[in-house]
């Protein structure tokens, strides 16, 4: 179960990623009026809650610093309401992966009931951000239901993977210092992307090294490196509960059926490796990563 969970991260991720890399997607917020691609972003990614505030944001996204998070909400809801971002987001991300697979529409059809079956079935209990994205699975338009369903999957990985570190004492920032320390994410541009100040990385990076998670250079130790796996071992576990609905041959099934599309999404160069998500290239060991 833990296996195919981590499948199909590796099968779901590069699907709901074209929000982000796509050149259209990435101009959402502009074309809406926003302030910048993070204004945009913050706005597109807490829309299926609500009007939300800061704070709230904040604890749901989980690595980003309460002051990047701040700059964004609740400004945004000012200009344009969260309901107008949704459909945005939604059409904008089908758009994108018709041109990248023309085909997909398709392909879709015998892929979503399989997605609706564990969407569906999955407890919404803690998992704020898949509660509310499971709730707008219900697009005619088949590839942006397919879109809605893969967020919908990513999301409920992202909740457990927060759950993870929360229980094991890793807050937002130590979590992306260590993903980077690890070769995971890009070193050089992880803190800003995510809005921590050379002050607070650095702590970050203290605490971590009192731990023996990293070295006296800031890179991972063995011993961080086999932390950070087992924390991702413990997301495959409580994301495995995504495929209860399915009996084995079913869940093969979705994942062969996917594995095709993301190939073609991955071969048309949106995604850049590495990236800041952690999604590795599709036949590269997966370690886990920092979710965007």
């Amino acid at each position: 179960m833990e296996l195919h969970a981590r499948a199909l991260w590796l099968l779901t991720e590069p699907l709901h990623a074209v929000c982000y890399f796509d050149e259209r997607c990435r101009d959402l917020g502009k074309d809406l009026g926003l302030k910048g691609f993070w204004m945009g972003y913050f706005a597109s990614r807490t829309a299926p809650l609500g009007a939300v505030e800061p704070a709230a944001a904040t604890a749901v996204l989980g690595v980003f610093a309460p002051e990047m998070v701040a700059r964004a909400l609740p400004a945004a809801w000012s200009i344009v309401g969260p309901a107008h971002v949704l459909d945005e987001r939604g059409s904008r991300a089908a758009h994108a992966l018709r041109g990248i697979d023309p085909e997909l529409e398709h392909t879709a059809a015998w892929l979503l009931p399989l997605l609706q079956a564990i969407v569906d079935d999955a407890p919404a209990t803690a998992r704020p951000l898949f509660a509310a994205n499971r709730a707008l699975c219900d697009h005619a338009d088949p590839v942006e239901r397919l879109w809605q369903l893969a967020t919908a999957v990513r999301e409920f990985r992202g909740d457990a993977h927060h759950t993870v570190l929360a229980d094991e004492g890793v807050d937002g920032c130590e979590a992306l210092v260590l993903a980077a320390a690890s070769g995971r994410v890009p070193k050089d541009t992880m803190r800003e992307d995510r809005g921590w100040s050379e002050e607070e990385w650095a702590a970050a990076t203290d605490r971590l090294r009192s731990r023996g998670l990293v070295d006296a250079q800031g890179e991972a130790t063995d011993q961080g490196r086999q932390e950070r796996e087992r924390i991702e071992k413990a997301t495959d576990r409580l994301a495995g509960r995504l495929l209860r609905a399915l009996p084995d041959a079913e869940t093969e099934e979705l994942l062969q059926g996917l594995e095709p599309v993301v190939r073609r999404i991955l071969a048309a160069d949106i995604l850049p490796f590495p990236n800041p998500i952690g999604l590795p290239h599709l036949d590269e060991p997966v370690q886990g990563g920092a979710r965007s």
